[in-house]
């Protein structure tokens, strides 16, 4: 019998196109308040944007606590972007009133007046943002895990799902270790010397009411030996208090997260001798620490302008928390951004050049007056400097 050779099956594969990058002639990375502002005030005049964010959802994590709101910052901001209104009715009242304490609890400044920076939650300012733009603005879960420049001002974003999104237009509203910065600087944040754990007390009226009539209404300062607790009431009875230690950067990977109570331990070491009711906001916490180095970019960063980027917010300008700058800055960056570009639909790279010729000197004003709060608040005779500065004395004077 005649056999024939069996002809072996092949199968040829071909593989599937690549899906054409998505096109946005607008894209912002990054929805906190920065980019949220830019977006609302586009919106508002009738331009559209993407907006990119890394969370699965709004939700999806805690967003910070309670801001102070400058008149020429970031209320100018909400104005700008038809807010202003809605804002008034989420500010929490008294919460301007500040405290100054040394580790004794001895008050060296107590000012419960009201000015011009009101206090509100950061989360519902943020929620405030989101509900203003229109429907489909922010691309939740989209984290952009690369940026590359297509030349002629373009740019491609690759997202960790293997997306790819081109733009004329892209704008680093992504923090402090902005994936975008790279395109315009090679700077990156170093390290204060200031690192804080953040712990909670809830029901602090009904639970803790030695604690909570020791932080009052608003904001305290309890400073002393280079250390201190910075506690602030928010909505609900809820005291928030950041325990700040000017330590080495890699004290607070020392610290037993996993278990609270035993990193609770650990930090009120640093605190032995400080008064009771201070260290309560530590040692009667409820729930997990959180710990956060402080970092900063240099005083006076900037860079040569790039055809078709930007930065705005900590991506541009990240500072200490000691002068209230960071939210307000980066509010009034996203208004003022919005507005070159209105101004020059047809020639986005004046309106970038316009934008980042006022940015660059009011961050570096703000960036050292930043610096110089932070050494203030943990040099010697911390609360007596400070109550001083409070009062309107010259910082000098309190030497």
């Amino acid at each position: 019998m005649t056999t024939t050779p069996l002809t072996p099956l092949t199968t040829t594969v071909t593989a599937a196109p690549a899906p054409a990058p998505e096109h946005h002639p607008l894209l912002v990375v990054g929805a906190g308040l920065g980019g949220l502002t830019l977006a609302r005030v586009l919106a508002l005049h009738g331009v559209r944007c993407t907006v990119l964010d890394l969370d699965p959802a709004r939700d999806a994590r805690p967003q910070g606590g309670m801001l102070d709101l400058h008149e020429d910052a970031a209320q100018r901001a909400l104005r700008e972007a038809g807010l202003y209104e809605e804002f008034r009715r989420l500010v929490q009242p008294g919460g301007e009133a500040t405290r100054v304490l040394d580790r004794h609890a001895t008050v060296h400044h107590a000012d419960d007046a009201e000015g011009g920076r009101p206090e509100v939650h950061r989360a519902a300012l943020r929620d405030l943002l989101l509900d203003s733009l229109p429907a489909g603005t922010v691309r939740w879960g989209a984290k952009v895990t690369a940026v590359t420049p297509l030349g002629g001002g373009r740019h491609q974003a690759t997202l960790a799902d293997g997306t790819l999104l081109t733009t004329g237009l892209l704008v680093g509203a992504d923090g402090a270790w902005s994936r975008v910065r790279p395109l315009l600087s090679d700077v990156v944040p170093a390290y204060t010397g200031v690192s804080f754990v953040e712990a909670d007390l809830t029901d602090a009226d009904r639970r803790h009411p030695r604690a909570a009539a020791l932080v009052g209404p608003g904001l305290l300062f309890a400073l002393d030996q280079g250390k201190g607790f910075l506690a602030h009431r928010e909505p609900g009875a809820r005291l928030h208090t950041c325990v700040a230690l000017r330590c080495p950067a890699d004290l607070p990977a020392t610290l037993d997260l996993t278990y609270p109570a035993t990193a609770r331990r650990q930090l009120l070491r640093h605190f032995d001798g400080w008064d009771e009711d201070l260290r309560s906001l530590l040692a009667d916490g409820e729930g997990p620490l959180v710990a956060r180095p402080i970092h900063a970019l240099p005083a006076g960063h900037r860079w040569e302008r790039v055809p078709g980027v930007t930065l705005l917010g900590d991506a541009a300008h990240l500072m200490s928390p000691f002068a209230g700058e960071g939210a307000n800055l980066a509010m009034l960056d996203g208004a003022e951004l919005a507005a070159a570009l209105l101004a020059h639909p047809h020639d986005p790279e004046h309106a970038l050049t316009t934008y980042e010729t006022a940015l660059f000197p009011r961050s570096e004003r703000s960036a050292r007056e930043s610096a110089e709060s932070l050494e203030l608040c943990f040099g010697p005779d911390a609360a007596g400097r400070l109550a001083v500065m409070m009062s309107g004395g010259r910082r000098d004077e309190a030497a």
